[in-house]
């Protein structure tokens, strides 16, 4: 197979500051709090998959990469979709099911999208945005355009087939794909070593023939170090990447789950390890942070929340002259 030659490699992106990624982890973990108050009171409805505890990866992941590069997400995407840039007021809608969402009020919690930020969707079928993300890559590798697909997943995904195909052709093709597994231990109720009989993801990755490693997932220092060697390596022409990111999710499956197959001394024992705490005491060990700072940082973080919350109660719901609009693609 002949994949057309790409442009040259573009600059990578800098060090996000530590403030700002304590930023972006506090604006996902207030959001999703939020989110459960809403849920409780009914305005937002369906299924709610909460992202609180893998801050950490979203916040040092997706702010190592371009505008121009693309965004594979999961179910549990609020965090990828506020780290990604999309506009705060567009994703209440959306969970609210307005006209004025991401989506249009069509997809709700699990189906964030945006084709303008290349956020090619949350997906509800687990492993489900392998396929489209080593679709995506191969796109832009034809088309000799310099851009890393970022593709993210749970390690519940590992056990599907699409993920032993999609890495086998990337490896193969050499596209450039960002594979990122948010392994919190758990696919839904399911403990990994109850599902896999090898659990280092990252080896069983690297059996594909790619670089792979795993990394420090409540640390977003650590996490946005390793994604910016693999996106340089993605860059210089030397294939996909896999990175297993070693996290925990604080919360249960979803909403609807009792959470009653996790041993409570474990989950305490990973809130001891909460990624916002631990950045907020090196900031603060360092003299780059004091209370009167991370309170002005919460402040503002609330108050472009009160505002996400009072746009989306205002926002329209979608006419319904437009419930056959968005099935098949216009054509002008």
């Amino acid at each position: 197979m002949t994949i057309t030659q790409r442009a040259p490699a573009a600059d990578i992106a800098p060090p996000t500051p530590r403030i700002e990624l304590l930023r972006q982890m506090i604006r996902i973990r207030r959001f999703e709090e939020r989110c459960v108050r809403l849920y409780s009171a009914e305005k937002i409805r369906g299924f709610l998959h909460l992202y609180i505890g893998e801050e950490a990866v979203a916040a040092g992941l997706l702010g190592r990469i371009g505008p121009g590069d693309a965004v594979v997400s999961t179910y549990r995407e609020h965090g990828h979709a506020l780290v990604r840039g999309i506009p705060m007021r567009a994703l209440m809608a959306e969970m609210f099911g307005r006209g004025t969402g991401t989506s249009h009020g069509r997809g709700g919690s699990m189906h964030l999208f945006d084709a303008e930020r290349r956020f090619y969707g949350g997906n509800a079928i687990v492993a489900g945005g392998l396929p489209i993300a080593v679709g995506l890559a191969l796109a832009d590798a034809m088309a000799g355009r310099d851009t890393v697909t970022v593709c993210l997943f749970g390690g519940g995904a590992v056990a599907e087939g699409e993920f032993h195909e999609c890495l086998n052709l990337a490896a193969l093709w050499r596209l450039p794909v960002l594979f990122a597994c948010e392994n919190n231990r758990y696919a839904m109720g399911t403990a990994l070593a109850r599902e896999h009989a090898v659990t280092d993801l990252a080896l069983r990755a690297a059996s594909y023939g790619m670089a792979a490693w795993p990394v420090d997932g409540m640390d977003a220092v650590a996490v946005g170090a390793a994604t910016r060697r693999a996106v340089e390596s993605i860059r210089g022409g030397g294939g996909p990447c896999f990175l297993e990111l070693r996290t925990y999710r604080f919360r249960a499956h979803s909403l609807y789950d009792a959470d009653r197959y996790r041993d409570k001394a474990e989950i305490t024992e990973w809130k001891a390890r909460d990624p916002i705490s631990r950045l907020v005491a090196a900031l603060r060990a360092d003299g780059e942070l004091d209370q009167d700072g991370l309170a002005e940082l919460e402040a503002a973080v609330d108050a472009e929340i009160d505002d996400a919350v009072a746009a989306a109660e205002q926002a329209p719901d979608e006419p319904v002259t437009d419930l056959t609009r968005h099935v098949y693609a216009e054509r002008s």
